[in-house]
């Protein structure tokens, strides 16, 4: 599943890529959002992820308002979905959670993740879905715009460690681990160990 590029239609004659002025109003008009869903956006960054996680005083209250919160942002999100503080996920228009999902503290999810059933999240854990031409050297990179986007998907009963960074279109099989600090750079096997930068298989845990 390959996504349309973020900047498509917006180059000028140059191929140069047009910057967009940073508001409210061209962030929902770029994402394609309601109105609601801007909304809930807008509680959940400015208030929702800033708020402590259980025991401190307020996360027992704080954690079901920011799963509150996503339910209405994503797509699609399962039964119960656990989100930490500080989790960012852009729009999150197009991310899809299963069921018994827990995030931990200050991951990046790309906003067109698929993620299955009983997925564990360490902390830090980025999840890349985009990035940048920069096949012309006549222009600067970031006047070169995006590149198509390419979702990771995420099999059931998978355990991503602590600093984890998946890559663009990599697809991660269910019942997998992948260890903590791995660069993940390409498929992982279902019951797949990796480890390392870039990430290896290690074992498998069924045999």
């Amino acid at each position: 599943m390959i996504a349309e590029p973020l900047f498509e239609g917006k180059r000028d004659k140059t191929g140069r890529v047009k910057v967009y002025r940073d508001n409210p109003l061209f962030f929902m008009k770029r994402s394609k959002i309601s109105f609601g869903r801007a909304i809930c956006l807008y509680l959940y960054y400015s208030l929702g992820s800033w708020l402590p996680d259980p025991p401190r005083p307020l996360g027992v209250i704080a954690q079901p308002f920011r799963s509150f919160l996503a339910r209405k942002i994503f797509l699609r999100a399962g039964k119960q979905m656990k989100i930490s503080r500080n989790v960012r996920f852009g729009s999150g228009a197009k991310v899809e959670v299963g069921d018994y999902v827990g995030i931990n503290e200050n991951c990046w999810i790309g906003n067109d993740t698929v993620i299955g059933n009983d997925v564990m999240f360490g902390p830090e854990v980025t999840i890349l879905s985009g990035g940048h031409n920069f096949s012309r050297i006549d222009i600067p990179m970031r006047e070169q715009g995006a590149t198509a986007r390419k979702p990771v998907i995420i099999g059931d009963d998978v355990w991503i460690g602590t600093r984890v960074i998946i890559l663009p279109g990599v697809k991660i099989g269910a019942h997998s681990i992948l260890a903590a600090g791995a660069v993940v750079t390409k498929d992982v096997p279902e019951y797949a160990i990796v480890a390392g930068n870039p990430a290896v298989i290690k074992k498998f845990r069924n045999q």
